[in-house]
């Protein structure tokens, strides 16, 4: 009787394996288009659904750092047509929004797919031009300083907080709906300086439209030479973004096994691979125990920085 009873509860499982897929594939990404990651969703989308045999679509879901984006995936049926990609912010959302779901209940982690150093920027008419100068204004005029970040605990966000206590500074705060407005405001002049993932404002620094102060890598870009990293002023500090792939809890294993893989080998292409390489991205593709471990990391720390901080949703 219980042979019977496992052989058909599993059935449906099977079945579905064998089935799919059989429509196209939504990759949800929480925030709004022209942002990294929406980059990273488009630059490896067209070769991801080659090797899936099916086609894709990526929806952009802003709102509340990501977290609205990511509670529709969580809430979506598991039968392997749904899948999230995500920014840093997947691992504090749940630590500033009370409505954000549990990260670690709601959605099964498959693969930290990129990381990238964070770099930070001025805009032309800021006039200091290197981080000694940047702090030097900043401790003479406190709270003048403006900067820009995609939301309350991102990594733009914490990363200035990191900054302001190691060099005593305060700055002024102001949050965006994603990288796409972030970068919109900068080019607008709407604030001094920002955080920015460096694949999204490379070509920016390259046209001059934004100067670079400093990067959060351990060394200093192979694309910009001449900004140098933090760490040379503040030893062992880093700054750096990620990027990862989710699905709601309950997808049959053999899909998102098959999710992986072919995720996987889109980064591998040859002229993806290179893409990815040349706009600053680090390629992972890490194993799903890996990037749960990694991101419970990041929650841990970063939760403690926002507690001691008293970092709340603005």
């Amino acid at each position: 009787m219980n042979r019977l009873l496992c052989a058909l509860l599993l059935a449906p499982v099977i079945a579905l394996g064998q089935s799919w897929p059989a429509k196209p594939v939504r990759i949800i990404v929480p925030f709004p288009a022209g942002g990294t990651t929406d980059l990273v969703a488009r630059m490896v989308q067209p070769k991801f659904q080659e090797f899936l045999g099916t086609p894709s679509f990526i929806e952009n879901k802003g709102g509340a750092g990501g977290s609205i984006g990511a509670a529709e995936a969580a809430r979506a049926s598991p039968d392997g047509y749904t899948f999230l990609m995500v920014f840093d912010t997947h691992a504090t959302n749940h630590h500033i929004y009370k409505d954000a779901l549990d990260p670690f209940k709601t959605l099964e982690h498959l693969m930290l797919m990129v990381t990238s150093p964070s770099t930070l920027v001025a805009v032309p008419a800021f006039a200091p031009g290197n981080l000694n100068d940047l702090i030097a204004r900043a401790r003479q005029e406190p709270g003048r300083v403006t900067y820009g970040s995609v939301g309350s605990a991102s990594s733009n966000h914490l990363g200035i907080l990191q900054l302001e206590q190691a060099a005593g500074i305060r700055m002024t705060h102001i949050p965006y709906k994603g990288g796409g407005p972030l970068i919109q405001a900068l080019l607008g002049q709407q604030v001094d300086v920002s955080f920015v993932s460096t694949p999204l404002i490379l070509p920016h620094l390259k046209s001059g439209k934004v100067k670079g102060i400093a990067t959060g890598g351990k060394k200093r870009l192979t694309q910009m030479p001449d900004i140098p990293t933090f760490a040379e002023t503040f030893p062992g500090m880093e700054m750096v973004s990620w990027f990862g792939l989710l699905a709601p809890v309950g997808v049959p294993k053999e899909i998102t096994a098959r999710v992986r893989r072919d995720m996987a080998r889109a980064m591998e292409v040859p002229e993806i691979r290179q893409r990815l390489i040349d706009g600053g991205f680090d390629i992972v593709a890490s194993t799903p125990e890996e990037f749960l471990k990694f991101v419970q990391n990041e929650s841990d720390k970063l939760g403690k920085l926002i507690r001691d901080n008293g970092i709340k949703t603005e």
